[in-house]
């Protein structure tokens, strides 16, 4: 179904359409997606952050390997040590290729010994099959035989426990069950890309709708919303949670060679098993590991009262953006630009102005000192701001065990 020129409906649009007031669509992989359900995402944000949201991932793509070495194949693509991966977990995790450069990221489910569910934001069919020669593994493509929605938010535990036929209660951070909602076969992580508590739901495409009516339904005790991709961006910049072509730059699609980064760039050298058995892209990993990364995605926090004086300078109240920035502008340091600024948002629960920066090496550390641009009025401006501890915002709810 994938590769029409015009989107398509997920399998839940029957139901995300009549809700979707805005009429605020994007094109995600092939299929409609909502951007905001309602003229702001005000409400979507505060259900991820202090209730339910419900967010259509279906457009993911999925793949499943089996067979008797499907996780030699997985162990040979990511950088994550599957030794350390029991059955029933989920791992993030990038893969590479052989020059240590990142092709994409996403998560791993361990479903069987040797069975496997990986979610993409890219295709990646092409590159599992030429990593398989000569190995007895089975590699389909069901990214359009699974759905999946995520349900995000401090509420969703107590939701899906009053729901699902599954244990909710002591289903760990990143680990990953069966079980049944409103009679469908489902398999439910305890994953997410809010930052918060929340869980993931992997059911059959013919089978969607049945699943989000008894959320959306039977989730009304619990404040439930429908959420698009307006509020989950805000969210996920405040978790710290990278995107691709934004952020980063699959290797594969990159024009030149500063779009494309490493694991250790990215700011994720703890996911990378450097002395595991071999790895696509091992020995360039190892290069930069002793010599460290020349850059690094790092959390930036812009000094708000320097922003409120530009704006009282020209009369003006200040103004919050009303949505996220994925428009990169300049970091500088003593004058110099040491990096760019990629994801930037008015945090509604910190009250602080956030940014994902790449930044060069010396100015990475925490607590560094550096200067971002900040347009006002077409005019522009250099605002303080400092490299901060990500993620941003990380509360307990979101690994404890039982959920409270």
């Amino acid at each position: 179904m994938r590769g029409f020129s015009v989107p398509i409906g997920t399998a839940v649009h029957e139901r995300t359409f009549p809700l979707c007031e805005s009429l605020n669509y994007r094109e995600w992989s092939g299929y409609y997606a909502v951007s905001a359900y309602e003229a702001h995402h005000e409400h979507e944000y505060n259900a991820i952050r202090n209730a339910a949201a419900l967010i259509d991932i279906s457009p993911l793509f999925k793949y499943r390997l089996s067979g008797r070495d499907a996780t030699r194949l997985v162990d040979r693509i990511v950088t994550r040590d599957l030794k350390k991966v029991p059955v029933g977990s989920v791992i993030y995790t990038p893969w590479c290729d052989e020059r240590g450069k990142v092709i994409d990221d996403g998560t791993v489910s361990r479903l069987a010994e040797n069975t496997y569910r990986w979610t993409a934001a890219d295709p990646s069919l092409r590159w599992f099959h030429q990593n398989a020669a000569g190995l007895d593994v089975k590699i389909e493509d069901i990214s359009d035989d699974v759905a999946a929605l995520a349900l995000q938010g401090p509420t969703s535990g107590r939701l899906l426990k009053a729901i699902a036929e599954a244990d909710i209660e002591n289903l760990k951070y990143f680990k990953v069950t069966s079980g049944k909602v409103a009679g469908v076969p489902v398999d439910i992580s305890r994953t997410g890309y809010t930052g918060d508590l929340g869980y993931e739901i992997w059911i059959p495409w013919k089978h969607a709708v049945r699943v989000w009516d008894e959320l959306m339904t039977k989730g009304k005790a619990f404040d439930v919303h429908a959420a698009g991709m307006l509020a989950l961006d805000v969210s996920r910049i405040e978790a710290g949670l990278l995107l691709i072509d934004v952020d980063f730059h699959g290797s594969k699609k990159a024009l030149i060679g500063s779009q494309k980064y490493t694991p250790l760039e990215m700011g994720l050298g703890r996911l990378v098993a450097l002395d595991k058995g071999r790895f696509v892209g091992q020995e360039a990993l190892r290069r930069e590991a002793k010599e460290g990364p020349a850059r690094e995605i790092v959390g930036l926090e812009l000094h708000w009262n320097a922003v409120e004086a530009i704006y009282e300078k020209l009369n003006l109240a200040p103004q919050i953006p009303a949505t996220a920035s994925r428009v990169a502008v300049p970091v500088y340091r003593e004058g110099e630009q040491v990096g760019k600024a990629t994801s930037t948002t008015w945090s509604p629960t910190l009250k602080k102005m956030i940014a994902l920066a790449t930044v060069a090496r010396g100015a990475n550390t925490v607590g560094s000192k550096v200067e971002m641009e900040v347009t006002v009025e077409a005019v522009r401006h250099r605002v303080p701001a400092s490299v901060v501890k990500m993620p941003f915002f990380n509360p307990p709810r979101k690994t404890a065990t039982p959920v409270a």
